[in-house]
């Protein structure tokens, strides 16, 4: 008996689950007479049963004790009480569909966006997931039947461009007062890159963007003209920081020409045009990301703005709109909740009175038609595969690089 573990040296106990490890315990058990050995042959038995299934020696204790009370060891059959299961394994992936859609919004946002899809749209599979809280969505998220489903997104790197602002334009609750700047797609090899032009309106966050291969007056100008035709709704101000590109008589004579409001950045003051700032990021930087594309493609991604990424920038992707509350001492506090959580154009119709703001031609029938036309997560599936093609074709036309001695 003394020799009992000495022996089992270099000896592995192998089984193929719980049950065949528990019938060796109670076999071991009652071949040895364990209950009638004494207290040092005991500590023996116990130890080599210890070595021999890698238990614990409270584990083993306890299989002893339930050995002595019933005469077996076997596997308990209770089952832990659990909560009922509201969301499907369909569900989970039928989230990460939307999330891939469109490059994971933050969660009111995909809220919003799951509960248009089955109030709006009438999607059956989003009937459960409509009535989810923001909370639990997160929850799901980070879940592993989501993870099973779920591509890896990287997250996004906003880009911080110091400006200052001279005059801070007052919209007063109207749709047309226009924040604009410009985000550079970068250089490589001395080789410019091209250049996203922003326009987001303060009320509704209606947004257009443009491309142009160079800055200049010559490329600026007819982009400039054809974001401001793409806003439904008459332009009243122009607001930009100090940059040449758009400080100057050609956009100056364009402006006067159209009876805008043009106003540029005061010194020293950063907060007045952080709407686009903001979007630059969000949007722009997230959707185009930060690689370098040719000037000689700027035509190409103009025309895949107008025709994909506006409409969905401003149809089916929503915005926050903080609520801003005042205290006793008169300082104000900005709050996003998540009913705050609407796309432009919804934000538009919300507007008292909207129908007089909108241009000559422009109405509800005609952009209740372009809303309508297709879901939010069908037309978010539908511009990136356009932005796929568009990056494969930039990439297939891009020139090769000259060998490096």
């Amino acid at each position: 008996m003394d020799g009992l573990v000495q022996a089992s040296e270099g000896v592995d106990f192998r089984c193929q689950g719980r049950a065949e490890m528990y019938g060796w315990v109670e076999a071991t058990l009652v071949h040895w007479e364990y209950h009638s050995q004494g207290k040092k042959q005991k500590g023996t038995i116990r130890s080599y049963i210890r070595k021999m299934t890698g238990l614990s020696m409270p584990q083993v204790t306890r299989l002893i004790r339930l050995h002595r009370g019933t005469g077996c060891v076997k596997t308990s059959r209770k089952r832990r009480r659990r909560f009922p299961s509201k969301y499907t394994v369909a569900d989970f992936a039928l989230l990460a569909k939307v999330d891939e859609a469109h490059q994971r919004l933050n969660g009111p946002a995909t809220r919003r966006i799951l509960e248009r899809e089955w109030e709006v749209f009438g999607k059956k599979e989003f009937e459960r997931l409509s009535g989810i809280s923001v909370s639990h969505l997160y929850n799901m998220r980070r879940s592993e039947g989501y993870g099973k489903h779920a591509i890896y997104l990287a997250p996004t790197r906003p880009v911080q461009i110091a400006i200052g602002e001279r005059r801070l334009p007052d919209p007063r609750g109207q749709p047309g007062y226009l924040r604009v700047d410009t985000v550079h797609q970068g250089d490589q090899d001395g080789k410019k890159g091209v250049y996203h032009i922003n326009a987001v309106d303060t009320v509704t966050q209606w947004e257009v963007v443009g491309c142009v291969s160079q800055i200049s007056e010559q490329f600026l100008i007819p982009v400039l003209e054809a974001i401001l035709h793409q806003f439904p709704f008459r332009i009243l101000g122009f607001h930009t920081d100090n940059g040449s590109e758009y400080v100057n008589r050609e956009v100056c004579r364009l402006l006067e020409k159209l009876r805008v409001e043009f106003t540029k950045s005061r010194a020293y003051r950063t907060q007045d045009n952080a709407l686009v700032e903001g979007k630059n990021g969000a949007v722009i930087r997230k959707h185009m990301g930060n690689q370098h594309i040719g000037g000689e493609h700027a035509e190409a991604i103009q025309k895949y703005y107008t025709a994909h990424f506006n409409p969905y920038l401003n149809y089916h992707r929503p915005c926050g709109f903080a609520t801003v509350t005042v205290n006793a001492k008169g300082k104000q506090k900005r709050e996003y909740r998540t009913e705050d959580y609407a796309t432009p154009y919804e934000k538009l119709k919300q507007i008292a009175q909207a129908e007089q703001y909108l241009k000559a031609g422009v109405t509800w029938e005609k952009l209740d038609c372009k809303a309508n036309s297709a879901s939010d997560t069908e037309f978010a599936q539908r511009i990136m595969k356009a932005k796929s093609e568009l990056l494969r074709s930039c990439r297939d036309r891009q020139a090769p690089l000259p060998p490096r001695w």
